[in-house]
């Protein structure tokens, strides 16, 4: 089992891109008169529903550009309550460096969400080894480091930057998990399929707990499987059936784990949650979800499973609670949570709907 650090200053740090997320609602962005901003980020979104919803002590390393963008997005983390490090950046006014922005409706019905990006001259895709002292970041004790596929996939050296933190991590005593989040569309140019699975394969040597399904493995990783397309997406056994073959590729992973989820409409899914640790499976029930706005429910997903791990929870615990609170976050606007603690927990034990009074 994993051997988590009993205690340090941070619980859980993370590294990646901070981007902010314009969200029209259900109107499509050719219709829309305003917008929502999220602050969001693979990565961070972790950190921040560690810290907001299960109150533990979350870090985030990033990039940050001085200009008012970098401070409506600054302000969002310090609300989040997660411990910035940040490498700044100073914007020259006309074409950057940026934070980046996604922009994404929410789709209703039979209309799926549309989400695009526009990440040039992105800060974040500038970090490279050497931007951050890791020995004075881990100095002070952290229990978990994480980071992910959608940073790996921004530059040349951001995936160099990632080994590089795993192995700090590593050399201190920290757990390290990866999230592999496949983007085609952001591997497109940043060398395409081969060149992918090439680096994410060498990230993943430095894995301790990996996140992703059946085609995040089969893309990301390159690894053999079933017709993604053609099987249930509630059926676990594709997933399990590639485990033999993680374990052959990499040996240092422990855990492996994915949420499941079957559209029916873009608000109603069936939703599930499998891992996979040491060669015993878990999985947690399926409940059918009505969706209110369906981004970062995998990042909410990874910071309750993280949570149970890191709090010495059993494996069926664990996964309940990553299940539970995964589903919670796709009731509210936004990437980041706004459930509580005692929500995630007995909606996990079997809670319902019913008015709490």
């Amino acid at each position: 089992m994993l051997n988590i650090p009993a205690q340090g200053a941070l619980d859980f740090l993370s590294l990646g891109a901070l981007v902010h997320r314009l969200d029209p609602g259900i109107i499509p962005f050719r219709k829309a008169n305003e917008c929502r901003i999220h602050v969001s980020g693979g990565e961070f979104n972790v950190s921040a529903n560690l810290s907001d919803c299960f109150r533990m002590n979350t870090g985030v390393a990033s990039a940050m550009v001085n200009y008012p963008i970098g401070d409506l997005i600054a302000e969002r983390v310090r609300a989040m309550g997660v411990k910035p490090f940040y490498k700044r950046f100073e914007h020259d006014g006309v074409t950057g460096p940026n934070m980046a922005t996604v922009y994404s409706d929410q789709g209703l019905g039979v209309r799926a969400p549309v989400v695009f990006y526009n990440r040039c001259n992105e800060a974040a895709a500038q970090l490279k080894p050497g931007d951050f002292d890791w020995k004075t970041i881990f100095g002070g004790g952290v229990r978990w480091f994480h980071s992910g596929g959608i940073f790996s996939a921004l530059s040349k050296t951001t995936p160099e930057l990632v080994i590089e933190g795993m192995k700090a991590a590593k050399a201190a005593g920290a757990i390290t998990s990866f999230d592999l989040n496949f983007r085609a569309k952001l591997w497109q140019i940043s060398g395409g399929l081969e060149t992918a699975q090439a680096t994410l394969r060498r990230v993943c040597e430095h894995v301790d707990v990996l996140v992703g399904n059946e085609e995040d493995l089969q893309k990301g990783l390159g690894l053999k499987g079933q017709d993604v397309e053609a099987s249930s997406k509630l059926d676990p056994s594709a997933f399990f059936g590639m485990m033999d073959d993680v374990v052959k590729q990499l040996p240092n992973v422990k855990v492996v784990a994915t949420t499941l989820r079957e559209v029916h409409s873009t608000n109603r899914h069936d939703w599930s949650a499998v891992c996979w640790i040491e060669g015993k499976t878990y999985q947690a029930p399926t409940c059918a979800l009505d969706v209110y706005d369906r981004v970062g429910g995998g990042d909410g997903f990874a910071a309750g499973f993280f949570y149970g791990l890191l709090n010495g929870r059993s494996p069926e615990e664990a996964i309940k609670l990553g299940w539970a609170h995964g589903a919670l976050l796709t009731t509210f606007p936004g990437d980041t949570t706004m459930a509580t603690l005692e929500q995630v927990e007995a909606f996990a034990k079997g809670g319902s709907a019913r008015i709490q009074r």
